[in-house]
């Protein structure tokens, strides 16, 4: 018999398809079956303008905040279309929330200030402190997120520029492949994981526009509290959360969800 934890189990992974291949090799060394169908894409914002902005006028800034991996690489593409180098970020501390997007930062050659200790909006916010009280905030995220760093920040004395690199939309590929998975005769997987909060309202979104009804067997596994709650705000409890809110932590708790 086999020693691997989920050997028979099929697992869903809902991430952008350039970010799924190594959460979904983590899952196939312990066992598992995965299949990879991205809830979302991740495309350039409506308008480039208030990032350019910001590009041209660094000088102005003391701090750049990044959330997301996403957001570190949307950065530094359009440093590159515009020809501004790292050096021009030389000045400022970096705070990245999350290992990923410390790490894709880092590869761009800034040198990182902050981590939180989790991958979380509320766990930045408490790594800076007062540090930022009367400084200038550069905040670099996906459209349509949430307040709580720049609210937070704010009150704390600073002053947030927050600028969208990126947007996430409804993978229009993936409503055929959602369709055949939950589809009358689909094999439906045994839990799905969700890695944001966008990846889960997305999912949601992709079942509607395939006109199929929501697993009610599968389990969702999630990579955080943030993602929990936007779970249970659809009628979905996390049947398991990631500890620590990474990668790592996600391919456990998928294990963990499974556990006798």
């Amino acid at each position: 018999m086999s020693e691997l934890p989920l050997v028979g189990r099929r697992i869903l992974v809902t991430r952008a398809r350039h970010q799924a291949g190594q959460l979904s090799e983590k899952l196939r060394a312990l066992g598992a079956e995965v299949v990879e169908i991205p809830a979302l894409s991740i495309v350039p914002p409506e308008s480039y303008a208030e990032l350019d902005a910001a590009l041209a006028n660094l000088s102005q800034y003391q701090w750049l905040v990044v959330t997301s991996a996403n957001g570190a690489q949307a950065l530094g593409e359009r440093m590159q279309a515009l020809g501004v180098g790292a050096d021009a970020l030389r000045h400022m501390r970096v705070a990245a929330v999350g290992s990923a997007t410390a790490k894709a930062l880092g590869d761009q050659g800034l040198q990182i200030a902050v981590t939180p200790a989790e991958y979380v909006a509320e766990s930045l916010v408490e790594a800076l402190g007062e540090r930022v009280g009367g400084e200038r905030v550069l905040l670099v995220r996906a459209a349509v997120a949430r307040d709580v760093i720049p609210d937070a920040l704010r009150a704390r004395g600073a002053t947030v520029d927050v600028v969208n690199a990126y947007r996430t939309v409804i993978a229009e590929e993936s409503v055929t492949a959602v369709r055949t998975l939950f589809g009358a005769g689909g094999q439906v997987p045994d839990a799905a994981t969700f890695t944001s909060s966008s990846t889960v309202t997305n999912f949601l979104a992709l079942i509607h526009a395939a006109g199929v009804e929501s697993p009610k067997t599968m389990l969702a596994v999630s990579i955080g509290p943030i993602t929990s709650q936007t779970l249970r705000e659809n009628g979905w409890e996390a049947a398991a959360e990631a500890d620590p809110h990474d990668l790592g932590g996600l391919v456990k708790a998928v294990v963990r969800a499974f556990a006798p």
